[in-house]
C-alpha cells in the first residue's frame, strides 16, 4: 500500500482527529516553555545553578515513578482517557502555583506537581492511540503511531517558536500561561475525545516482538546519548562558534529533516524489521558524534544534521513502536516503559553538569562511548537470533 493511500486512511479513522489535534496542542504547550523553563528559574525567580538542577531532577524522578506506577495498572481498565485528563488538571494547577514562586520550596513544588504527572499524558495517550488504530485500522497501526508522534513534533517545534515571540511582549508569565493553555486544550479534546473500550487482560498475538532486556538496555544508551548531546550541543556550538543562534538554526534544520524520515522509517522498520533500522540508525549517531568532537566547521555541523535527524526519527518512533510491541498485551504498560527510558535519559542529562567540569566539543566522546557499546549489545541480539533460525532451520 502507498504512503498517499495509508495516510488518507489515517486521516478518515473516525475520531482519530481528537488524538491528533490533543498531540499537536500538548505539544505547542510543551515547546513553549522548554527553553525558558531554566532561564525563568534562573532570572524570574533567583535560583541557583544546584538549585535548578535539584528542581529538574526531583520533578523527574516523581514522574518516572508515576509513569511506571500507572503504566502498570492502566491496563487493567476498560477506559484510559480519565488518566490522562487528570493528569493534565493537576499539571495546570502546578502551573499556577509555579507562576507564584519566588524561592526554592515553592518553585521545587510548582514544577513537580505541574511536570511530574506529565508521564502520564504520553504514555497512556500512545496506548489509547494503539487500541484505537488497532480497532479501526489495523493494517496500519505502527505507521499511525510514528504520524502521531510527528504531530507531537510538529507541536513541539511550533510551541518553540510561538514561545520566543510571546517572551517578547508578554515576558514569562506569558510563556507560563501559553503551557497552561496547552494542558486545557489536551484536557477539552480528550474530553470530547471516544476511546476505544477494551477488555481488561484480553489478548492479541499478531505482531508482538519477542521480550529482550538487552535491546531495553541498548534504547537506553542509545537515549542518554541523545540527551546528553540535546544538553550540550548548544553550549558547544555558542562557544566555538561565537553566536548561540547558530545552535537554533541546527535544531530547526533537524526538526525539518526529522519529520521527514519519521514516515520514511516507519515503512523501512516495516521491510528489514526494527532491530536492524535501530542498529543502522544508531551507527549514523556514533559518526556525528565523533564528527562533532573532531571539527571545527560550522558547515560539517550542518552536514550531519540529515545523518542525526535520521536517527532521531527512529528512536523517537521505530523504537517507542518496537517497545510497545514487546508488550503487545499490555499497551500501557510498554507506552509508559518506553515514556520511563526517555525520561531516565532525560535525568542523566540534568545531573552530568554536575560532574563534568568545563564546556567543550570533547563531550561528544561520551555520547559516542555510549552508543558504542549500544551497538555492540544490538550485534549480539541480532547474532544470536540469526543462530537461533539457523537452528531451526
Amino acid at each position: 500500500m502507498s504512503i498517499a493511500s495509508d495516510f488518507r486512511q489515517f486521516i478518515r479513522i473516525r475520531w482519530a482527529w481528537a488524538l491528533v489535534a490533543a498531540m499537536f496542542l500538548y505539544g505547542i504547550g510543551v515547546g513553549v516553555l522548554a527553553p525558558m523553563n531554566a532561564v525563568y528559574m534562573k532570572d524570574g525567580i533567583g535560583l541557583t545553578k544546584l538549585q535548578i538542577t535539584w528542581v529538574f531532577s526531583s520533578s523527574l524522578l516523581l514522574n518516572m515513578l508515576l509513569t511506571v506506577a500507572v503504566g502498570l495498572f492502566s491496563d487493567r481498565l476498560r477506559r484510559r482517557k480519565a488518566i490522562p485528563m487528570t493528569a493534565a488538571a493537576l499539571c495546570a494547577s502546578g502551573l499556577l502555583l509555579y507562576m507564584r514562586a519566588d524561592s526554592f520550596v515553592p518553585a521545587l513544588l510548582g514544577m513537580a506537581l505541574a511536570s511530574a504527572p506529565s508521564g502520564m499524558i504520553m504514555g497512556q495517550m500512545f496506548a489509547m492511540a494503539r487500541n484505537h488504530y488497532t480497532r479501526w485500522a489495523p493494517n496500519i497501526v505502527e505507521i499511525s503511531q510514528l504520524w502521531l508522534r510527528a504531530t507531537f513534533s510538529v507541536g513541539f517545534f511550533t510551541g518553540l517558536l510561538v514561545g520566543a515571540n510571546v517572551y517578547l511582549f508578554a515576558s514569562f508569565r506569558g510563556v507560563l500561561w501559553g503551557n497552561l493553555l496547552g494542558y486545557a486544550a489536551l484536557f477539552a479534546l480528550l474530553l470530547l475525545y471516544r476511546e476505544v473500550e477494551t477488555e481488561p487482560g484480553t489478548k492479541r498475538t499478531a505482531g508482538g516482538e519477542p521480550y529482550s532486556l538487552a535491546m531495553l538496555i541498548a534504547l537506553l544508551l542509545l537515549s542518554c546519548a541523545d540527551a546528553i548531546r540535546g544538553l550540550y550541543l548548544p553550549l558547544v556550538v555558542s562557544g566555538k562558534f561565537g553566536d548561540p543562534r547558530y545552535a537554533s538554526y541546527l535544531w530547526s534544520a533537524q526538526a525539518v529533516f526529522e519529520l521527514l524520515f519519521m514516515t520514511v522509517a516507519g515503512y523501512w522498520a516495516a521491510k528489514y524489521g526494527s532491530k536492524r533500522l535501530i542498529l543502522y540508525a544508531a551507527a549514523g549517531a556514533f559518526v556525528t558524534y565523533i564528527v562533532y568532537a573532531q571539527t571545527d566547521s560550522l558547515a560539517v555541523y550542518f552536514t550531519m544534521q540529515p545523518i542525526y535527524s535520521f536517527f532521531v526519527s527512529v528512536l523517537l518512533g521505530v523504537a517507542m513502536g518496537y517497545v510497545q510491541r514487546m508488550f503487545i498485551h499490555r499497551a500501557g504498560f510498554g507506552a509508559s516503559l518506553y515514556v520511563f527510558i526517555t525520561q531516565t535519559a532525560a535525568l542523566v542529562g540534568y545531573m552530568l553538569p554536575l560532574v563534568v567540569p568545563g564546556i567543550s566539543a570533547d563531550i561528544f566522546y561520551i555520547p559516542a562511548g555510549l552508543v558504542l557499546v549500544s551497538v555492540a549489545i544490538q550485534c549480539v541480539v541480532l547474532l544470536k537470533e540469526r543462530a537461533v533460525g539457523y537452528n531451526k532451520a
